[in-house]
């Protein structure tokens, strides 16, 4: 039963068949398997990928629900992958036909880079040729031709260089980021202790996307990709760079390349070319590290656990939809939507952008890599290729110079990973407009006391890779410190605000706007940028920090539940953080396989909780002797995490024991991760940006006068892009006394985790994809 209508699988039961591993696979895979098995088909395992599918026999097996228990957490996928030359012959794909007529399967789900989806799409093209073909042969029936007479196909890419047009990010894509990340972190510790040059090659032969968000996540000083190569002379330019740094005081250098990377005259540029270069040339101590394989493999990030599952929700309802006359598609990720597009459409624009790079139009290369990879070059070349002006502050602050902008940058709440990376890319921001820095230390308290000091290029220099938060950060709103904030504005002459934080931010935000009516020192631009754990913030569908959480969160449950492999019979209650937002423990549940998670949001009852045991009791009885309860910090007043630990165990008694955890504050410590630091590097450096914009609409008279509501504005990322919305618009969206918005979207996709947990509830398909088609969206990019 989904959206209240009873549909049926008319055309047969799905199957999975796969070609190339990535980390997240198994999260898909899952996901396909019971969510089939949710709609009334039957599902069918195809083990070795197309090798799998042309041999038959035991390689295309019935999947049940237990036997996709315990997979989250496992890199690779677990029903094997092969590459196939038998199944480039039409052959080969007679005998794969066979083998699924004879078991009545006419749905096919392949997981694979583009190679494997085009050969899909070819298998389906052919299929009533090849079904003519085995019954002129006597291998089938006309009837069982009859019976199976279309293929539908549809397509989820997993790929690790995130090559495929149509999708921000293909599965595999995060993961293989958490490997290279930490592979940096290591290697810039030693480096900066010997003032070296390390060259970092990793994987991408056709595709810069790893290079290219591993530049801009650790602030490298240079990054070699295939769409874009160096312009003629890249040497010398190269050099200068490096000599430019080291004479600035940094004692690290770190150079990204690209696998594939390649000169304008189509030759390539290797890591060991590089190194002799630098060597040679500027004689400094250089090191190449080739990451190879590493890449592929380890655990996978919660990120890609969570798109696996959403991809493979996804793609059931599409082969559920799909009539003979539906084109195979396959679905993608936009901004924070599922969309499907079709499937030859996105081979197509893949192959456009080879074109491009082979005929040397590279600025079309880029821009038909998609919005997020253009938006990714941009800000980098940004951060990275301009020369920032010899203009830094000095000491004493000017007082008197109207003429120059000073934008004025401060932390408010709890501290997260993230927040000091998009504190680095405002900074050099600003100072590439040619505005002066000041950082505010221990936010409004700060501002109010006069805790305020020029911030220069260097002051930044390897802050993407540090947890928490460098400026200081308190949780004090401004309205008791008006006054005092105000007289501070005017003293150090503040033209401009960022403020980067949580819900106190925001609060803080609307605070100095309303006051603006008092006070007219507060009549200047202000730019909010969502920054806490807890991700409840209005106006933004992610904040800073919330993915380094949702890693911890989901990386503790997997040990949490490795512990209880031993044991059997065993049930976990996990606390986590996040206010009265249920945000951790809903994507921390959907990531580590949870059976539960109790949030504020869903209110649940006593009724709720019995339900709850039955079906672990009912759990038990199977294979899967293990169960993972999530419940948010604030979620119920007197359902307390004691108490339903006190519940559980007394009901579970001879049939499963408790345990319990509760992770505190080491959800919003650690190293932050690649999506955080891309994130909030790319929203100081559009922060300030728009500031700079806002600055020259509110000149007026010799003076900064900003008084409208378009004039202070909180950026956050909304469905598809980073918008601005006036802080004061958002009011009507906040739920003031519990600190979260009134409309969340994950909400929506909570009956996901449900499902994939065995519990017999409707999956509201009202926000359902529907097929779009990449050629109309690439037209977009440039806005």
């Amino acid at each position: 039963i989904l959206n209240g209508k009873t549909r049926k699988l008319v055309r047969g039961t799905p199957v999975i068949p796969f070609h190339l591993c990535v980390s997240g696979m198994n999260a898909a895979v899952r996901a396909t398997v019971r969510v089939g098995l949710y709609a009334g088909a039957k599902v069918y395992f195809v083990h070795e990928g197309y090798q799998g599918l042309v041999d038959g026999g035991d390689n295309i097996r019935p999947a049940t629900w237990e036997s996709v228990s315990m997979m989250l957490q496992l890199g690779g996928t677990v029903i094997g992958s092969a590459r196939s030359e038998d199944f480039r012959t039409r052959e080969g794909r007679m005998k794969g036909a066979c083998n699924l007529v004879k078991l009545g399967i006419t749905n096919l789900c392949v997981i694979g880079g583009d190679g494997s989806l085009t050969g899909a799409n070819q298998f389906r093209t052919e299929w009533s040729g090849l079904l003519d073909d085995l019954v002129k042969a006597g291998k089938i029936t006309a009837a069982e031709a009859k019976k199976s007479s279309h293929l539908n196909i549809v397509g989820m890419v997993g790929s690790i260089d995130n090559d495929f047009c149509g999708t921000d990010m293909t599965i595999g894509t995060d993961s293989a980021l958490h490997r290279i990340m930490e592979v940096v972190d290591a290697i810039t510790t030693t480096a900066q202790s010997h003032q070296r040059t390390f060259i970092l090659e990793v994987m991408g032969r056709h595709c810069g996307y790893l290079a290219l968000v591993t530049a801009l996540a650790c602030g490298a000083d240079w990054v070699f990709i295939p769409e874009m190569p160096p312009d003629d002379g890249w040497e010398n330019h190269l050099c200068r760079r490096l000599t430019d740094q080291r004479g600035r005081g940094c004692r690290l250098n770190v150079i990204i390349v690209a696998e594939g990377a390649m000169s304008r005259d189509g030759k390539l540029i290797t890591s060991d070319q590089i190194k002799k270069l630098v060597t040679d040339r500027l004689g400094f101590d250089t090191r190449t590290t080739i990451l190879g394989h590493v890449q592929r493999g380890g655990t996978p990030s919660a990120f890609d656990r969570i798109l696996g599952s959403r991809m493979g929700v996804e793609a059931v309802m599409a082969l559920m939809e799909a009539t003979p006359d539906t084109p195979a598609c396959v679905v993608s990720l936009s901004g924070n939507l599922a969309v499907r597009l079709p499937l030859m459409e996105c081979v197509q624009v893949t192959k456009d952008v080879t074109a491009a790079m082979a005929e040397g139009r590279f600025d079309d290369a880029i821009k038909l890599r998609g919005k997020s990879f253009q938006n990714n070059w941009n800000t980098y070349k940004l951060l990275a290729h301009i020369n920032p002006p010899d203009s830094s502050p000095s000491h004493s602050l000017s007082l008197t110079d109207q003429s120059n902008i000073n934008v004025a940058i401060m932390n408010i709440g709890a501290p997260c990973a993230g927040m000091n990376a998009a504190v680095r890319s405002a900074v050099r921001m600003g100072i590439i407009q040619g505005h002066t820095m000041l950082a505010v230390h221990d936010g409004f308290d700060g501002l109010a006391h006069g805790q305020i000091e020029p911030i220069t290029w260097t002051s930044v220099t390897g802050w993407t890779g540090i947890g928490g938060s460098m400026l200081g950060t308190k949780r004090t709103l401004p309205g008791k410190l008006l006054e005092e904030i105000s007289l501070n504005i005017a003293k150090f002459n503040i033209h401009a605000l960022v403020i980067i934080g949580g819900f106190e931010a925001y609060v803080g935000g609307l605070e100095l706007v309303q006051a603006r009516e008092k006070y007219e020192e507060m009549c200047i631009p202000m730019v909010v940028i969502p920054a806490t754990v807890s991700n409840n913030v209005p106006g933004s569908d992610f904040s800073i920090g919330a993915d380094t959480a949702l890693n911890t969160i989901t990386s503790t449950c997997d040990r949490i539940k490795q512990s209880a492999a031993g044991t059997k019979r065993r049930v976990f209650i996990v606390e986590t953080m996040g206010g009265y937002c249920g945000y951790l423990a809903t994507m921390a549940g959907l990531a580590a396989g949870a059976d539960a998670a109790y949030i504020f949001e869903e209110k649940f009852g006593i009724k709720d909780l019995e339900m709850n045991v039955e079906h672990l009791v009912e759990k038990m009885k199977t294979t899967v002797k293990r169960g993972l309860i999530l419940r948010n910090e604030n979620s119920n007043a007197n359902y307390t995490t004691d108490f339903i630990f006190s519940l559980y165990s007394e009901e579970g008694k001879g049939i499963f024991d408790c345990r319990k955890n509760v992770l505190g504050h080491m959800q919003q410590g650690g190293t932050p991760t690649p999506f955080d630091r891309t994130f909030g590097t790319k929203m100081g450096a559009k922060s300030v940006r728009w500031l700079s914009e806002k600055l020259k609409e509110c000149y007026r008279h010799g003076r900064i006068f900003a008084n409208t509501p378009d004039s202070a504005c909180v950026l956050g990322m909304r469905k598809r892009a980073l918008t601005f919305q006036p802080l004061s618009e958002l009011k009507g969206d906040t739920d003031f006394e519990h600190r979260i918005p009134k409309t969340q979207w994950w909400l929506k996709i909570r009956p996901i985790m449900k499902i994939l947990a065995k519990y017999d509830i409707k999956l509201d398909t009202s926000e359902h994809a529907d097929m779009e088609h990449v050629i109309k969206k690439s037209s977009s990019l440039g806005k």
